[in-house]
């Protein structure tokens, strides 16, 4: 349990980072003239950048859990091995998704069902962030690599002076300030890009110098090892996928509260944003949890697996289970910090899905414990079975029954979300037990 506070209390900074650099592009982009259109262009911008994103989660994914299985076996050069290769490979796919992204940026914005004034406001933002994209791959592929050898506290110093470079950048590029050009919306995306590159040349030159131990980065360019590639491919597709399906989960949500109540939609917005920062600790633990779980097999260490999972269990679920009890308890006060009148339908549609998500962050905790254990392992196809069994056999079809079926409304369609988590613990905790997540993780 110390190892894994350890490691995961930086995780969580770096995520808490991550979600003010939003907060503060949004806040700062909120001043200009003509805010209300260039917020929303910002938002479906994000939408995009978030949609791209999935190849590189499941590289991400697939790093950690080999180079934390090398790490944990004692071999260095397998480590140095797979670091450069995913630098290859991220720099590879970086240059894909700029090329792709900067064409397909405007149609994705108009399936998202952007009006013209903001596609054409949203595309001042999302090029200049897909032209550097690079940079931002790399931090987090570097943040991920320190964290699969053990060492959250680099990537976490690193995140924290890039954060704050990110605020100055915005800061005169966005106004103008210091003789700056007064970039508004585009300059946003510009200071990040400049953030990142300083934030991904640091990592990437502490990594050369071999400041971290047993960790060294070499800039030299070789041919990309195919094999390795499969391994990549074969933890981190379903690892991406699986993000994709629990996108899949919020939008069928939010499709069908748009045909019971426009306000019902605004509230599930406003509880997806206090569910974003909620989950934050859990996911750092359960980040953290992969990391040890990958060692402990690199070791040949089943049973240090399985302790791992043991005590990420317990803290996951005692960590969300303190949460939950806040969200029950204090929804109403939460919602007046959106500015939510209280007493207004807007309100009572939002406390009710707050106190909904609460009810499950329990079952949540449990289940993203183990989910790092499978990705720590390898074994990302069982996660995913899982999720499409929850999604779309139960979650899905639920929510329509309870809600229209049944006539409960938006209570109703929420209401399944909590039930296909239960099912989600239930079908994880029978994978852990089952123990072949083992077998795939010392295989790979």
């Amino acid at each position: 349990m110390r190892r894994l506070t350890a490691l995961a209390a930086p995780i969580v900074g770096i995520n808490v980072l991550n979600v003010l650099v939003l907060a503060i592009d949004t806040a700062m982009v909120g001043r200009l003239d003509n805010a209300d259109q260039l917020l929303t262009a910002l938002g479906f911008a994000i939408q995009v950048v978030w949609l791209l994103m999935v190849a590189m989660i499941g590289l991400t994914v697939g790093t950690v859990a080999l180079i934390a299985r090398a790490y944990g076996a004692g071999d260095h050069a397998r480590v140095d091995h797979v670091l450069r290769q995913a630098t290859q490979l991220t720099v590879l796919l970086s240059l894909v998704i700029a090329a792709v992204g900067n064409l397909a940026a405007p149609q994705l914005l108009y399936l998202l069902g952007a009006s013209p004034a903001a596609i054409e406001s949203g595309l001042d933002y999302l090029r200049p962030l897909l032209t550097g994209v690079v940079f931002t791959y790399l931090l987090i592929l570097y943040g991920a690599v320190l964290r699969g050898v053990g060492n959250t506290r680099v990537p976490f110093l690193v995140s924290l002076f890039s954060t704050t470079l990110n605020v100055a950048f915005n800061w005169m590029l966005i106004y103008g300030n210091l003789g700056m050009p007064a970039l508004g919306l585009t300059g946003a995306a510009v200071g990040t890009v400049c953030a990142h590159f300083v934030g991904s040349s640091l990592l990437g030159l502490l990594l050369n110098r071999g400041v971290v131990e047993r960790l060294k980065l070499s800039f030299k360019l070789t041919a990309i090892d195919r094999e390795l590639a499969r391994a990549f491919a074969r933890i981190g597709t379903p690892a991406a996928l699986d993000t994709l399906v629990f996108n899949a989960s919020f939008l069928s949500i939010v499709s069908m509260l748009g045909r019971v109540d426009e306000l019902a939609v605004a509230a599930h917005g406003i509880g997806i944003r206090v569910q974003s920062l909620a989950f934050v600790p859990g996911l750092a633990f359960s980040q953290a949890t992969g990391a040890l779980v990958g060692q402990s097999l690199g070791a040949g260490s089943v049973d240090g697996a399985r302790q791992v999972a043991r005590a990420s269990v317990i803290l996951c679920t005692a960590l969300m289970s303190l949460l939950a009890l806040a969200f029950v308890v204090f929804a109403e006060p939460m919602v007046t910090v959106f500015h939510v009148e209280p007493g207004t339908e807007l309100a009572k549609y939002t406390v009710d899905w707050i106190q909904i998500l609460g009810y499950c962050m329990p079952a949540v905790g449990w289940y993203i414990a183990l989910i790092g254990l499978l990705q720590g392992a390898g074994d990302t196809q069982t996660g995913l079975n899982i999720n499409l069994l929850g999604t779309f056999l139960f979650q899905i079809p639920a929510s329509y029954v309870f809600g229209f079926v049944f006539d409960w409304g938006a209570f109703g369609i929420w209401v399944a979300f909590p039930l296909s988590c239960v099912l989600k613990v239930i079908l994880v905790h029978r994978a852990y037990l089952k123990g072949t997540w083992a077998t795939t993780g010392i295989e790979a």
